[in-house]
């Protein structure tokens, strides 16, 4: 009978499989949370004070409810604001 032979393939759905998850997801967060502090630090830096809270309170809702479109409503409000 032949020999069985894994391909690279297997071999890397069978470590994914048996790594740490934990370790998986607190690196995927901790990656999201800087994201989201350059982000909000971006935001204040362009929009001032007054803008970003009101960016900030619509981004945490958006993660809240998860719809996204509540903060790209903001953006537009913010957008349409400063132009003026």
């Amino acid at each position: 009978m032949r020999k069985k032979t894994r391909s690279i393939l297997e071999e890397l759905q069978n470590y994914t499989k048996s790594s740490n998850t934990d370790y998986m997801i607190e690196a995927s967060a901790s990656n999201i949370l800087e994201s989201v502090i350059n982000l909000l630090d971006r935001v204040n830096k362009e929009y001032g004070s007054d803008a970003s809270l009101k960016l900030e309170k619509k981004f945490t809702n958006a993660l809240k409810t998860g719809d996204t479109e509540k903060f790209r409503r903001g953006m537009k409000k913010i957008f349409e604001e400063t132009k003026k």
